[in-house]
């Protein structure tokens, strides 16, 4: 590629970008092709002194002159040595599997670099931003944003989109906090507060705490059964434990579905007890929210209306690109509680038309992440994402059955979404050292996790193309392996 004068986008450097993203697309249509057959490894997995040299970063940094041959031998070798999600045997985190449309997205964003958290300066992406958002409340089942300029005071839900579940955690915590401390923003948190989580919460649960500056002991569990899942009829024993150490409860976090096990806390007797005792109810349903979509998944999520806030990432069962959270809070009025601080330079009067993000988020330059939910939607349907999460949550229940009916192996419970645990055998490590050696082998990307202090093998079916032969062949290599580490 041609070195580029700064400020000229001439006519052969327009035909230089088109090339070279033809020279990518023609290696990701490779890349996808060999994935999902299961030709290629499942993932790119080796050591980073094969991958630096492959790559040839010495050569191009910082001297660059990368042109059209070595771009294409670069995106080869790129492609190569990373994970292949599409691939049968991916069977690891909590990715989504990127939908065409998303990734369309992602190249017009890349292209286009509208920062848009105030609307002048990317207000297509804050239009969609302020749909995306609206179409997520009226399935969690509170009331819309009401269109900009209309004068509609009337109490409404609100949300902001965040590179992630972990800011929008930590976005949610804030809120929180300004309900119960509303003095918090100028003379500093409170340290009698409290908040209550089971302790299979996403790790950004209890390190937004201590960002907070509540320090970790101020994160208090909640009573759970053998899996993880929180019991409702002990939550007045977690309260009580509270108040004997001369805390309040900021908030009370539930799991939909949790991270490590794919398991849903009860979210109606939990938000009936949080509403009872005037306790601001967090629902983490990051995983799980994409299941509103769903006819025949979405009584796991009965409840999650009687929330104060919640999160649902769109980067994982929705099959949107990485990173697309969203932060929805049931009253609109506490993101103006949770945020104080004022930047002239941005902020030009409350009478301007459009949308605004920034009052809201942490971000101040935020990507458009709007484009990539908003087109997934509007190329595949609801209806159809909806399909989607019912297919895999059921892949996932007939993957316990054949794991259940293997000799030597066993589940600790009845999978509730696309996450599964399983061990084989009884040893603890032998677990670890199964996953670690099939993932250097490049055969089967799966994770591990503990289950009520026990060492699991765990799955999270995302690709279609993961079907029950693949979990046959995995099991087969499990076996094998077992006999080698």
């Amino acid at each position: 590629m041609r070195s580029l004068e700064r400020g000229a986008d001439t006519p052969d450097e327009l035909d230089d970008f088109e090339r070279h993203v033809a020279v990518a697309v023609s290696r990701l249509r490779e890349h996808i092709e060999s994935s999902s057959s299961g030709r290629s490894p499942a993932t790119g997995y080796a050591p980073l002194t094969e991958i630096y040299q492959a790559l040839e970063v010495d050569r191009f940094l910082p001297a660059g002159g990368m042109d059209g041959p070595a771009f294409d031998r670069f995106v080869q070798h790129y492609l190569n040595y990373s994970v292949k999600l599409r691939h049968p045997a991916y069977i690891a985190h909590q990715v989504g599997i990127p939908d065409y449309p998303g990734a369309i997205a992602s190249l017009i964003n890349g292209a286009t670099n509208n920062p848009m958290s105030i609307y002048e300066m990317g207000p297509a992406a804050a239009t969609l931003e302020f749909a995306v958002l609206n179409w997520m409340l009226r399935h969690v089942g509170w009331r819309p944003q009401p269109m900009p300029g209309t004068g509609d005071t009337s109490a409404h839900g609100a949300g902001v989109l965040t590179h992630g579940g972990s800011l929008a955690n930590l976005t949610a915590l804030l809120a929180a906090r300004a309900r119960v401390a509303p003095q918090a923003w100028q003379e500093g948190t409170p340290s009698d507060l409290a908040v209550l989580a089971p302790r299979n919460s996403h790790y950004s649960v209890a390190r937004a705490v201590s960002i907070l500056g509540l320090g970790a002991n101020a994160a208090i569990p909640l009573d759970v059964d053998h899996n993880g899942v929180v019991m409702p009829e002990r939550l007045q024993d977690a309260l009580e434990r509270v108040q004997r150490a001369g805390r309040r409860p900021m908030a009370l976090v539930a799991n939909a579905c949790a991270t490590a096990t794919g398991l849903h806390d009860p979210l109606r007797p939990i938000g009936e007890f949080c509403a009872q005792h005037g306790i601001w109810f967090h629902v983490d349903a990051c995983h799980g929210a994409t299941a509103l979509l769903s006819q025949s998944s979405r009584h796991y999520l009965d409840g999650i209306e009687l929330g104060d806030s919640v999160v649902w990432d769109a980067h994982k069962m929705m099959q949107v690109p990485v990173l697309c959270a969203a932060l929805l809070l049931r009253d609109g009025a506490d993101f103006g509680r949770a945020f104080h601080q004022e930047a002239s330079y941005l902020a030009y009067g409350h009478d301007r038309d459009g949308y605004d993000s920034l009052p809201r988020s942490i971000e101040c330059t935020k990507a458009a992440l709007s484009l990539k939910a908003f087109m997934t939607v509007a190329f595949r349907g609801e209806r159809a994402l909806g399909a989607y999460v019912d297919e895999r949550y059921a892949m996932t229940a007939r993957a316990h059955a054949q794991i259940a009916a293997r000799p030597g192996f066993s589940c600790p419970y009845v999978p509730e979404s696309n996450i599964l645990c399983f061990r084989y055998g009884d040893d603890d490590d032998l677990q670890v050292r199964i996953r670690d050696e099939l993932v250097r082998r490049r055969s089967f990307h799966l994770t591990s996790a503990h289950v009520d202090g026990r060492s699991y093998l765990r799955i999270t079916v995302m690709n279609t193309h993961t079907d029950e032969g693949t979990i046959e062949q995995m099991l087969d290599a499990i076996e094998d392996t077992a006999g080698q580490v």
